[in-house]
């Protein structure tokens, strides 16, 4: 029971901290979803960096990384520093320094006022919302397996046989929901979970703790519990990677020990051979869904100014390459001799992590460290609830129901209301059969990658019309759904978009060309934008004499 106990006292401190920051609360709905533009350097990096690294970096990158090998650092992790710290530059500044002058809460508000087009938000709202819930049940999904699995066989008396309970340990009304092997068995909170906490229980725990801070904290809530979770979690998996490397390496010191059981890895894990080129290279297409991210476009508006964003843009690279070298190393481990991974949890990549902190930790670090891992998960989960409900409040509710209608009180009320439903759904839809988080990711990242020559051409672009906007919306929904479905809805983890001229391409690839070729084909001939939108957005410099 120890890993339970400091899994919650961890949850217990956060809830905590959560619900004391929202004494803080202004009770505006300004500075609930945005903290009255009051963020500075630290927290804006801890904020922005904890919502970025979410189930999909820890666990998703190790349970790649043990099914395909170190390859996966170079795929995102390298590309991601560098492409993420560029669109904080390029596309984030200029976002705040609009929203600063116009008022601006959410990214629809921003492309409403863009493109002169007062229905570009029935058009967007649900593609990003749409995009958002998958991105969602990766935290979810996640949470409740790394409990499960660190817990497994300490919840329940029982004696662990071939990863599953001896028949005739519990009591028979149990027997039947929690032994696996029970070929009628039907499924409920305790079926399959091993003795450790139901996976449905977990997430169901993880999304209330998330649910109570953000209602009642909002921005400055969801700031202050991301700057402490993105402390915790690279801490931690500094000491996770530490433990874990001298446990198997045996040596004296780190690198000697990292050395020793790097030796062991399989050489096809060293290797990426069995993937093509371009297939890697259209990787690099991913990261540029932080372009598009409605949860960081909202952070990047919260920014007290524009120098506020200088230590974001050095610091984040860095930052990835601490929390992801360690999991991909620890991915490609458990592939190794030293490590004896049962099928049940080769067979579920989501659960390599997990295992490996269960396996080498004892149980006072193992619980510790599963705190870390919960960190990393939790600390996108809030900005994403938060997010959500204030583009339901500010772009529907609010802007089609009359701002005049709505009192502060009410546009809270509303947003919150909308939070619990979405937070409802995402469980229920985790509920069912999970997906690797890894591809699961890349499909959701791939939706908002899609989308990025819209953020790009509204910053830069004065040609771009409200048609274009439109055409590239549909065209980057459209094709994402068909390439979706093509993948068996991300069962087929190798996907790629065909053999067109005989490459193997990711899919983003055709979902970024397929919106950029509508966007300039479709503005071409359609009006331009007023030249009272072009002056506000599109001032001309003034020649100094």
């Amino acid at each position: 029971m120890t890993q339970l106990i400091i899994i919650s006292c961890y949850l217990a401190l956060l809830l905590g901290l959560g619900l004391f920051s929202s004494r803080l609360f202004k009770g505006t709905s300004k500075d609930y979803m945005l903290a009255s533009h009051s963020i500075g350097p630290f927290l804006l990096l801890m904020s922005i960096f904890g919502t970025t690294m979410t189930a999909f970096a820890l666990v998703g990158s190790t349970g790649e990384s043990f099914k395909e090998g170190v390859g996966v650092y170079g795929m995102l992790a390298s590309s991601s520093g560098i492409i993420h710290s560029l669109c904080f530059l390029v596309l984030g500044v200029k976002v705040w320094k609009f929203g600063k002058d116009y008022g601006y809460t959410t990214q629809i508000q921003f492309f409403r006022d863009r493109l002169d087009s007062d229905k570009i938000g029935l058009v967007l709202f649900p593609v990003l919302v749409g995009l958002v819930i998958p991105y969602l049940l990766i935290g979810v999904m996640a949470s409740g397996t790394v409990v499960n699995k660190v817990t497994a066989g300490r919840v329940v008396d029982g004696e662990i046989v071939g990863g599953t309970f001896e028949e005739g340990t519990f009591p028979a009304f149990l027997e039947q929901r929690v032994n696996p092997k029970t070929p009628d068995a039907e499924p409920s909170f305790l079926y399959g979970s091993q003795g450790g906490v139901p996976k449905p229980l977990a997430s169901l725990v993880i999304c209330g703790i998330v649910l109570i801070y953000v209602f009642f904290g909002g921005m400055r809530g969801t700031a202050w519990a991301n700057t402490f979770q993105t402390i915790v979690f690279m801490v931690l998996g500094v000491i996770t990677f530490y433990v874990i490397a001298m446990k198997l390496g045996g040596q004296d010191t780190l690198m000697a020990s990292i050395r020793t059981a790097s030796a062991a890895i399989p050489k096809e894990k060293l290797m990426r051979s069995h993937m093509p080129p371009e297939q890697f290279l259209t990787y690099m297409f991913v990261p540029l869904s932080v372009g598009m991210f409605p949860h960081l476009f909202q952070h990047w508006l919260t920014a007290k100014s524009a120098n506020t964003f200088k230590l974001p843009v050095v610091a984040h690279p860095i930052f990835i390459m601490i929390v992801w070298v360690p999991c991909v190393l620890i991915g490609a481990w458990a592939t190794s001799d030293l490590i004896v991974v049962p099928p049940p949890v080769a067979a579920n990549p989501n659960a390599v992590l997990p295992f490996m902190v269960g396996k080498v930790a004892g149980p006072v670090l193992g619980g510790f460290l599963t705190a870390g891992i919960l960190a990393a998960i939790m600390s996108s989960l809030d900005s994403q609830f938060l997010c959500l409900g204030t583009m339901f409040t500010e772009d529907i509710a609010v802007h089609y129901g009359g701002r005049d209608k709505f009192s502060d009180k009410q546009t809270i009320l509303v947003a919150r209301g909308f939070i619990i439903c979405i937070v409802a759904i995402t469980y229920f839809f985790s509920l069912y059969e999970p997906r690797r988080v890894f591809t699961l990711g890349v499909w959701c990242f791939s939706g908002f990658s899609s989308l990025f020559p819209l953020i790009l051409a509204s910053l830069y672009w004065k040609k771009l019309t409200k048609a274009g906007a439109y055409a590239c919306v549909l065209a980057a929904a459209g094709t994402w759904v068909y390439l979706f479905k093509a993948s068996d809805y991300a069962a087929n983890s190798d996907f790629t978009v065909g053999s067109i001229m005989g490459l193997h391409l990711m899919p983003v690839t055709a979902m970024i060309a397929a919106s950029t070729v509508a966007m300039i084909v479709v503005s071409s001939f359609t009006p331009a934008p007023s030249e009272a939108t072009l002056n506000k957005f599109f001032p001309e410099k003034k020649e100094v004499a």
